[in-house]
């Protein structure tokens, strides 16, 4: 999961082969399921166990409002397992909210997910109803620098980036109907469903201009992943794509493991960033200052155990490191 305005955007292919392996082994041990409405949902699931300001060793890096707020307010997509969604209960949880939770306990304060689609999160941050979006967004240079992809157009302030993670792109298709699918080009005459503004998405598009005549490939985008593996489990489409994590996990839970199956390798991989608006170069670094923190105590290491993603693990995180 890029606004996913290329959800995880194309990007740093020479990083590919490190996080080509989580294609077998993350697949195998992902858990989880949710859903996700337009609708203003705020949960502190994520930040609950916050410490007190007082008790935690990086709240002074923290801006003074945000500080005496004791909240941070955080826009997401909250339908993408297992990176964020709702739980039986209906508690936000996930990769993200997890992480946020072990950033609290390092700044003091509680993280508020609010639910959105996907493709509103940056507007969300430039009116400033998020204080950050954080939702398996992939750091591109075009968000960086508020252009978008489609049109190579500006369209607003580019937002900055600490970045925590790593991932590629899947294909997916319905169990044993894989129909010589492996590679993108191999989606030629085919149709796809993806998640409207993704890297999955753009690269449909991009890879649709390279087919012969008469064989285009067909698109049917959705708000969320979980319309678009909806389509595709009823036969609407030859196939689907997200964000690795996700596409692995929607094929070990969906039907009990019986829907859908990977094929192909994963490809662009690229950083997840949380996104902060550029005129707020405080909280960045306050992010950046928690992230580190929680990779050197080992507490970044649980949750990603906890959710079977440490293939894509970072040793730091970097400040607008994506391509």
């Amino acid at each position: 999961m890029t606004a996913r305005s290329t959800r995880r955007t194309t990007a740093a292919r020479s990083r590919l082969a490190a996080v080509g392996s989580l294609a077998v082994a993350g697949a195998l041990i992902l858990t989880g399921c949710g859903d996700q409405t337009k609708d203003k949902d705020k949960d502190a699931g994520a930040s609950s166990a916050g410490a007190s300001v007082a008790d935690a060793p990086l709240a002074a890096k923290l801006p003074a409002d945000i500080r005496s707020k004791g909240v941070i307010k955080v826009g997401s997509d909250i339908a993408y397992p297992p990176v964020e969604f709702k739980d039986a209960s209906g508690k936000t949880v996930g990769i993200d909210p997890d992480l946020a939770d072990a950033l609290g306990k390092q700044l003091g304060v509680k993280f508020e997910f609010e639910n959105g689609t996907f493709d509103t999160l940056i507007t969300g941050l430039r009116s400033k109803r998020y204080d950050i979006a954080m939702s398996a967004m992939t750091d591109t240079k075009n968000r960086q620098n508020g252009i978008d992809s489609d049109t190579g157009k500006k369209v607003g302030e580019g937002v900055d980036f600490v970045d925590y993670f790593t991932a590629g792109v899947s294909i997916y298709t319905p169990k044993g109907k894989d129909q010589g699918i492996k590679t993108w080009a191999d989606l030629c005459g085919k149709k796809i469903v993806v998640q409207r503004g993704t890297v999955s998405e753009d690269l449909a598009k991009s890879e649709a201009k390279k087919c012969p005549k008469g064989k285009t490939i067909a698109m049917e985008s959705f708000d969320n992943d979980q319309l678009a593996q909806t389509r595709l489990r009823a036969g609407g489409a030859d196939a689907g794509s997200s964000d690795f994590p996700v596409a692995a996990y929607a094929v070990k839970t969906s039907g009990g493991g019986n829907d859908f199956q990977l094929v192909g390798e994963q490809v662009e991989a690229a950083p997840y960033g949380i996104a902060v608006a550029k005129t707020n170069t405080q909280l960045r670094d306050a992010l950046q200052a928690a992230m580190d923190a929680i990779i050197k105590n080992g507490e970044y290491t649980k949750v990603l155990t906890k959710w079977g993603v440490t293939a894509g693990a970072v040793t730091q995180a970097a400040v607008n490191g994506g391509k």
